[in-house]
Parts: C-alpha cells; sequence; structure tokens
C-alpha cells in the first residue's frame, strides 16, 4: 500500500524497492493463497516473492511491515483488525504514539481504500476481542472448550511442555518473558491434547505455538511477546486489562537469577555459556559423543557448518546438574547461540528441516546467507582450470562435453569439473551469470574462456595450454 492510499499488487523486489525510495509512508502486507485471515488485502505473495519476505524476516502469514521514508518503523503479525488500525493510522500520522485508533476512526488519513480493508478485516474478525474466531468447520463442542480454556486465566499460555519443563525453545522464552514481566499466568501444553493443538491454530487463525492470549485475546507468539516485552507495550497490555503484578517479595526464578545455584556457580556458567558464539554442553566430545542425541546435534551443526565449542557434561557434575537449574531445562545435550538457550536434539532437527536455525545463525551474525552468485563464484574458482559439463570426465553425458574433456586431456591439462545434470539451479543460474546459454563453459582463474567450439578451435591453433597456463 502506498501512503496516498491506493492498493498495489507487488510483483517485485524492483518495483518495492521504488516504492521505498518514494519517501512516503508504505504498508507491506504479506498474504498467502491459502490463509483465509490474509486474503483480504492481496499485497505480497509471501512464498511466491521469497526474497523478499526473507528481507523482512517474515515467519507467517498475514504479516505487516510499515515503512516511512524508506525504513521500517512497525511490524505486525497476525490479523488483528485494532492493533492494525492503530498502527495504520500511526504511519500514516494521523494520530499520536500511544492513542487508540479503532478501525472506524481513521478518517481519511490513512487512505479510503485501506480504510476499507481494515474495516472489512474487521468485520471479517468481529472486533478485537472477538479476532481469535475464524472458525474453520471447528465443532460448537470444541469451540466452547477452547473459549473456556483462552479464558480460564487472564493470562494464558498455550506452549510446548510445561513452565517447568518446556518442550521448546520458544515456549521456553515466553515463559522468560512471562516470569520477568512478574504476571500469574495459566498454561496449557499442547503436546498433551492433539485436539486442542489443531483446533487452536484454526480458532485463532494462527499456525504455530507458544499463542499468549490475554483476557481472551490473543496477543501473538514468541517474537511478538519478546518485542512488545522489550519496547515495555507488554507492561501496558497488562496493566491496561488490570492483570496484576506480583509484588516483588515472591520473588520469581527467572533465568536472570537462578534460584538455589552458588553465585561463584552461576558465574561460571555464564562464562561457560558465552565462551564461544556457538556452544553446546554434550555427552562426550565431538569427536566421540558419548548418546545418540549429543551425536544427531554434532551432525546437524557440521551440517550447517558452524564452527561450535562444547563442554562434556559427563566430566564436571556440579555443570551437569547446575546447568539443568540455571537454564530450566531439563535434559542434554543443551545448544546455546550467542548466550541464548536454543534447545536439545528434537528442536534443532526441527530448526534444520524447516530452515529455522538457519535463519537463527544469519540474524545472529553467525553465518552469512550464501546467494546463488557467492556459490557460483565460488565453483567456479574451485579450481584453476574448471569445466561446467554434462555427466562426469569418466562418463560425459553428451558430445560436446566429451570433445571439451579429450581436448583438455589431450594437452595434458588438469581441470576440476561439475556436473550441470545434478543441480539445476546451478545450471539455470550459470547461463545468465555467464551470460552463455549453453554447455559445457570452460573457466581459466574465475574467467569464462567459452563452450566447445571455442575450445576446439584453440586447441587447433595450439592455443590451449598457453590460454590456460598464462
Amino acid at each position: 500500500m502506498g501512503g496516498s492510499g491506493s492498493v498495489k499488487d507487488v510483483k517485485s523486489k524492483g518495483e518495492l524497492d521504488g516504492l521505498r525510495q518514494s519517501g512516503e509512508p508504505v504498508i507491506l502486507h504479506f498474504w498467502a493463497s491459502w490463509c483465509e485471515a490474509s486474503k483480504h488485502m492481496d499485497h505480497v505473495e509471501a512464498e511466491e516473492l521469497s526474497e523478499i519476505s526473507e528481507e523482512y524476516s517474515v515467519s507467517a502469514v498475514p504479516y505487516f511491515v510499515f515503512l516511512k521514508d524508506g525504513k521500517v518503523v512497525d511490524k505486525l503479525e497476525g490479523a488483528d483488525p485494532s492493533s492494525l488500525a492503530n498502527k495504520v493510522a500511526k504511519v500514516a500520522g494521523s494520530i499520536n504514539t500511544g492513542e487508540a485508533a479503532a478501525p472506524a476512526s481513521l478518517g481519511m488519513a490513512a487512505g479510503p481504500t485501506i480504510l476499507e480493508t481494515v474495516q472489512e478485516l474487521a468485520r471479517e474478525n468481529g472486533s478485537s476481542q472477538m479476532g481469535t474466531q475464524v472458525e474453520l468447520g471447528l465443532s460448537d463442542t470444541l469451540k466452547k472448550r477452547l473459549q473456556q480454556l483462552i479464558n480460564s486465566h487472564p493470562v494464558m499460555l498455550f506452549m510446548k511442555g510445561s513452565p517447568e519443563e518446556p518442550k521448546c525453545g520458544f515456549s521456553r522464552k515466553v515463559v522468560d518473558v512471562l516470569k520477568d514481566e512478574r504476571v500469574k499466568f495459566g498454561t496449557f501444553d499442547i503436546l498433551s491434547d492433539n485436539e486442542v493443538r489443531e483446533g487452536l491454530k484454526k480458532f485463532s487463525n494462527w499456525p504455530t505455538f507458544p499463542q499468549l492470549y490475554c483476557k481472551g485475546e490473543l496477543l501473538g507468539g514468541c517474537d511478538i511477546a519478546i518485542a512488545m516485552h522489550e519496547s515495555g507495550e507488554l507492561k501496558e497490555v497488562f496493566r491496561d486489562h488490570g492483570v496484576d503484578i506480583m509484588g516483588t517479595e515472591q520473588g520469581v526464578g527467572g533465568i536472570s537469577e537462578p534460584t538455589g545455584l552458588s553465585t561463584n556457580l552461576d558465574s561460571r556458567l555464564r562464562s561457560l555459556i558465552h565462551s564461544s558464539p556457538v556452544m553446546l554442553f554434550m555427552k562426550g566430545k565431538p569427536e566421540e559423543p558419548k548418546c545418540g542425541f549429543s551425536h544427531k546435534v554434532v551432525e546437524i551443526l557440521k551440517q550447517v557448518k558452524v564452527d561450535f565449542e562444547s563442554f562434556d557434561i559427563l566430566s564436571d557434575d556440579e555443570v551437569r546438574q547446575g546447568l539443568k537449574v540455571f537454564s530450566n531445562w531439563s535434559s542434554y545435550p543443551q545448544l546455546y547461540i550467542k548466550g541464548e538457550l536454543i534447545g536439545g536434539s528434537d528442536i534443532l532437527l526441527e530448526m534444520q528441516k524447516s530452515g529455522e536455525l538457519e535463519r537463527v545463525l544469519v540474524e545472529k551474525g553467525i553465518i552469512k546467507r550464501e546467494t546463488l552468485e557467492d556459490r557460483l563464484r565460488s565453483l567456479i574458482s574451485s579450481s584453476p582450470v574448471m569445466l561446467f559439463m554434462k555427466g562426469n570426465p569418466d562418463a560425459p553425458r553428451c558430445g560436446f562435453s566429451s570433445k571439451v574433456v579429450n581436448a583438455l586431456r589431450e594437452e595434458g591439462v588438469s581441470f576440476g569439473s561439475f556436473d550441470i545434470l545434478t543441480d539445476d539451479e546451478v545450471r539455470q543460474g550459470l547461463k545468465i551469470f555467464s551470460n552463455w546459454p549453453t554447455f559445457p563453459q570452460l573457466y581459466y582463474k574465475g574467467e569464462l574462456i567459452g563452450g566447445c567450439d571455442i575450445v576446439l578451435e584453440l586447441r587447433n591453433n595450439g592455443e590451449l595450454k598457453a590460454t590456460l597456463s598464462e
């Protein structure tokens, strides 16, 4: 959306860059065809334009990014009409920070089309309090049960595991946030009841867990809870909804002040956790793991090509027992990135499969995301003389590739090769990268020499060996 109130379907990153450079307020809406709540505002198809989605760390739809003067000023995950109306009004400049805006009070500031769309979304979802009720084929009994669970505590967290023993890093983070906020909260372990787990995704129109509710209203997942906590917004929401804050005399054993650990052990654990950007507490050593789960995590870290340090908890019982209390995580292995607990083997495996692990490592500055161009450059430079061919030198899969291999061997030139039939991304990418539409392609010191005709011509003129040894 542009600041003038027009709605555009963004088709490319170039088009978006143009909108950003205009300096006008822009609201980007990421949607997906399969998501009911996001169909009403079709602007950026999140899965088709993954380059843009990655740039803005889109992890769920619908997702809104608010830009002003070309810079990101706010984000919103999920379809909550009152929050959306509020943020639209702020970026359009119609209200001051701190004031609330109902969808109906936006006026012309955000532009008539945007206003209409927000109101449409509000009608679809009821009021912001009823924003949880996007009901897709749920039985009345289940709806009633879910509503009762959501309303069972002023602050209610649907999580994996329990506060004492969270079963995923994201759930643990939200528990820590709530402990830090010093609020009493109820929890429900969605791993114990698949009907609730699947039903709540549809009921709240929110596909992942944990899910945090305040007085029956969905606030969001892990990222939103952390962002609201850090900005002070969560404290305001709890205060506005009359949620009791616990007195300091009751004390809360959050991760910042682990209970029952001596100061010496506490500081030793902290320094161990921070001793490397990626730190693994495991049974045994990476080259000789003493349990299958530790072995699995070591393999995952090797696959993502990450340097890490490790600590063998079997060699030090004080650390072994102390870290369970410190991290509120009762088993091993435990992986930390930049001092933050990510989880154990199951979580790591899930994160690796979903691509979340790479995203976290990139965000934390541990690894750089390798672009296709980087990959092509590194392949081209992997050998001084490099041949991209169909098949391999001993079993070429096309006559032209075979001729080039023979020419190089006759001249006694040693060369590296890559079979483009095994990797379509490289095959298509290299055509554009080198501006050469066919294969084989021969490179010398990172520079394209040419294809079959050029190589044979050089050989026939007696120039091939000289060209490849300059």
